[in-house]
């Protein structure tokens, strides 16, 4: 039953999705009260009023098969059919077909009532005038031309309800649509505040709307907030233990610098400053970019000055591609400080960086390639994770503890992108991918 799976057909957006179920039902049942409704009202009035005519048409017609000449029957015509109503032609004239137009919603109980009430009937025209009915019947003196008025035998304008059902209904649908638009505005502005927390952006929301609409905007309120003290909890409490175990490490580094050297103090100058270095490292990780505010930025020029900043630093880095992209809504320092995790990295397990900035609609890749030795595919959704250390991939005597590529994730997801990593074609090395979104 796949195949016959009509949810591909269906509109995405919850408005048209809300104005389909309330359309459908109302067209579908406008169409079965239309076509059940009007049709039997048709078949009933046509039916009577084909009635009375018929009346008309036996006893005219008797007359002119009573008749004893032609002539005779030619004054009974012309003297009896205009106060009937009804025109004659002896003999008749013209060739004549039965039939009336696709459109004539009497046409078919019209001719079906004539030639019930008059079988030797030869034809019946609806289609040569559309105010007027063209009969032919064989009489006494030949095949006799029998014309009146349309709307003898049937309402003159049966299609005038279907028309004001259509209006009525197209009207209260387009009010209902309004309505309905109005309901579902605040789900859609509460699911762009989601969108915007989703992307680092921290955005003025109040509920509104339907009690369920309003709950769950307060309960997205309530996690928010939640989300954003925990966040602001983390970062001071490791900042505060960063400061705390800072203070021992200079100390003991001031401790260092006025004992006497030897291999014994060498050797504890370089773990005092790899501890500091990790202290660095975990607070970077624990920051993220929480105390920063999103902010417009040009996110080209931020890529080129970051570029210009790193060949003044000596690092071997290059600007391979660099698309235009107007202002876009990030926090600069945090996209910064992913950037130089990731250069750090392919500049540490290779010779040289190349970076480049591809522009996107809906989001942008700021890519940063190296000549290292890459990261096996199985091991790649490892590498991102904190703390992660790769050994076939990467030279273990090299300084980190793996925080560098869970830092570019973590900030690439609190700007509502993703941090992918792949083989770099160009160069046989690593290729780092950092979305985010616009």
């Amino acid at each position: 039953m796949a195949g016959l799976s009509l949810k591909p057909y269906m509109p995405q957006s919850l408005t048209w999705r809300a104005t389909l179920i309330l359309l459908l039902p109302v067209v579908i049942l406008q169409l079965v009260v239309s076509i059940v409704f009007i049709q039997r009202h048709v078949d009933d009035v046509t039916a009577q009023m084909t009635d009375s005519v018929l009346v008309e048409l036996n006893y005219l017609l008797g007359e002119i098969d009573s008749a004893r000449t032609l002539e005779a029957a030619r004054l009974v015509a012309r003297d009896l059919g205009p106060k009937l109503g009804i025109r004659v032609t002896i003999p008749s004239q013209d060739d004549m077909e039965e039939g009336y137009r696709w459109y004539d919603l009497s046409g078919g109980p019209v001719i079906e009532a004539l030639r019930a009430g008059l079988p030797r009937t030869i034809a019946i025209d609806l289609v040569r005038s559309k105010s007027s009915v063209h009969m032919r019947v064989p009489t006494r003196y030949g095949n006799v031309d029998l014309r009146f008025d349309r709307e003898r035998v049937s309402a003159s304008n049966p299609h005038q309800l279907l028309v004001l059902m259509l209006f009525t209904g197209l009207l209260m649908t387009l009010i209902a649509y309004l309505f309905l638009r109005n309901q579902l505005k605040p789900i859609t502005r509460l699911a762009a505040a989601a969108q915007d927390f989703g992307k680092g952006r921290h955005v003025a929301y109040k509920p509104s709307g339907a009690r369920e609409v309003r709950l769950a905007g307060l309960a997205f309120l309530d996690m928010r907030d939640r989300i954003e003290r925990q966040i602001e909890s983390r970062t001071l409490m490791l900042s505060g233990i960063s400061h705390d175990l800072r203070t021992p490490l200079t100390r003991m580094r001031l401790e260092l610098s006025l004992m006497d050297e030897s291999e014994e103090t060498e050797a504890l100058t370089r773990d005092v400053a790899d501890m500091e270095r990790l202290v660095n490292e975990f607070l970077s990780f624990a920051r993220g970019d929480a105390l920063e505010a999103a902010e417009p930025v040009d996110a080209a020029e931020l890529l080129r000055d970051f570029v210009a900043r790193s060949e003044r630093g000596g690092l071997p880095v290059s600007l391979a591609r660099c698309d235009e992209t107007g202002t876009v809504q990030m926090r600069p320092m945090a996209v910064q400080r992913a950037l130089d995790n990731l250069v750090g990295n392919a500049v540490r397990y290779g010779s040289h960086a190349w970076i480049s900035l591809e522009a996107g609609k809906r989001s942008l890749t700021i890519r940063v390639e190296d000549d290292g030795p890459g990261i096996p595919e199985v091991q790649r959704d490892q590498a991102v994770k904190a703390f992660a250390r790769l050994d076939p991939a990467r030279n273990q005597n090299l300084p980190g503890v793996g925080l560098g590529l869970s830092i570019a994730a973590d900030i690439a997801r609190s700007h509502g992108g993703q941090l992918r990593l792949g083989s770099s074609s160009a160069h046989g090395g690593l290729r780092a991918d950092l979305l985010l979104a616009r």
